[in-house]
């Protein structure tokens, strides 16, 4: 980010405009308004605490959830895939007087002719869908949201910026097509975690160019749904290293393969320490007593040469964290990756941060390259780990791009 870029950023994301929890010092520039821009919101579902909920929510009663600030967004139309028995939609329509929608093109148009939002907001997360058989890949219909989406703006001759929620789809076909389409039609595309803009306990960014000698991440939960936000939490620091970004293979070893995998050198005791270190509730024991199959380590080859670990850690720790060992340091810098989990859930506020000056400025607050290399290698671990680990080539993630910095939650001004 070019410091005119940053300096913008800075003043238009003001304490005025975050609650107190979320300020702290990166937020301390007072601003003028935006005004407020109309955005249609495709989602799943709409249940209690659902991605829904934590990113239309705010649009809908500020960051907090409890009224007050939020972002310069509202709430155009919404449309519902799925209408659970704890869905919140209908109530919150009535209440706050957006229609619902019975087709994604009428959400964007709203009835009419033309493209009526300046944004649209794709939220395929949470909701029934099916699962792929061998590799048990969730299917959210993230690709026929977007599908549709663009189908709206080829046919009424207009694109707006679309934020993608999460990964950009469980198969890396469908990743791809998707950036491929946004390029060709010109429109800013966004995706991801919100891991990137997360606090970081303590703080830690890269040097520009800086070199790695080895980097460690560590996180918890299902392979695919919270190993994405390991691999995003990685990227979002790695990515200022010196070199290509791209990665060149991608093999996994999940509860006992897991030692044999360090007697081979593929992961270090070191590194895993120094991220467990920063975390809290870390379990006491024996490592191989700790770790079962619901444990399992990404390692990826990447391009420049580097070796990465993701290593989901069930049952010894609860926390995202990051260690890195730059070249010429005796120890390595980690971070905790930290998270509000209990609502409001603080942490999506900034990722709508990062959205809204996506729609405001049709500028990505961070390029979706990197999220089109996390989907990809998430997407081959995932056949890995259905393959009993098995060594895969990637050739089709030799994916190139520029880092950028954009702020996360505590960063220092």
């Amino acid at each position: 980010m070019t410091l005119m870029n940053r300096r913008h950023w800075l003043q238009q994301t003001s304490a005025a405009s975050l609650p107190l929890f979320l300020s702290e010092n990166l937020f301390g520039v007072e601003s003028k308004p935006r005004p407020a821009l109309p955005v249609a919101a495709i989602v799943t579902e709409y249940t209690p605490n659902s991605h829904a909920d934590v990113l239309v929510g705010k649009i809908l009663e500020g960051f907090q959830q409890q009224g007050g600030p939020g972002p310069a967004l509202k709430l155009a139309a919404l449309y519902t895939d799925q209408v659970p028995d704890r869905d919140m939609s209908r109530a919150l329509s009535r209440k706050y007087g957006f229609p619902i929608t019975n087709s994604i093109e009428e959400a964007i148009t709203l009835g009419t002719k033309q493209v009526q939002v300046a944004g649209v907001l794709s939220v395929g997360e949470h909701g029934d869908y099916p699962y792929t058989p061998v590799t048990k890949q969730h299917m959210y219909p993230r690709k026929q949201f977007f599908d549709e989406i663009t189908a709206t703006f080829k046919k009424y001759g207009k694109s707006v910026p679309v934020y993608n929620d999460k990964h950009l789809g469980y198969r890396w076909q469908d990743a791809k097509a998707m950036v491929d389409t946004s390029r060709k039609m010109g429109f800013p595309l966004m995706a991801g975690s919100s891991l990137p803009v997360a606090w970081r306990h303590p703080n830690l960014t890269l040097p520009e160019n800086c070199e790695i000698e080895s980097v460690l991440t560590i996180g918890r939960g299902n392979f695919e749904a919270h190993g994405f936000h390991a691999l995003e939490a990685q990227q979002c620091l790695i990515e200022h290293r010196q070199g290509p970004t791209g990665v060149s293979a991608v093999e996994t070893a999940q509860g006992k393969q897991i030692w044999a995998a360090e007697q081979a050198g593929k992961w270090s005791r070191e590194m895993l320490q120094a991220a467990l270190d920063v975390i809290p509730n870390v379990a006491k024991g024996k490592w191989e007593e700790i770790l079962k199959d619901d444990s399992a380590f990404y390692f990826l080859e990447h391009q420049d040469g580097l070796q990465s670990t993701v290593a989901m850690v069930n049952r010894l720790g609860r926390h995202y964290a990051v260690a890195v060992k730059l070249k010429g340091e005796n120890k390595p810098r980690a971070t905790w990756i930290r998270l509000e989990l209990d609502p409001p859930f603080g942490h999506f506020a900034y990722l709508l941060k990062a959205i809204e000056h996506m729609i405001h400025t049709s500028q990505p607050a961070y390029p979706v390259e990197r999220t089109l290399l996390t989907t990809g290698i998430l997407d081959t671990v995932m056949h890995s780990l259905a393959e009993g680990g098995k060594r895969i080539e990637t050739p089709q993630l030799a994916i190139d791009y520029a880092a950028v910095q954009w702020p996360y939650a505590n960063q220092k001004s």
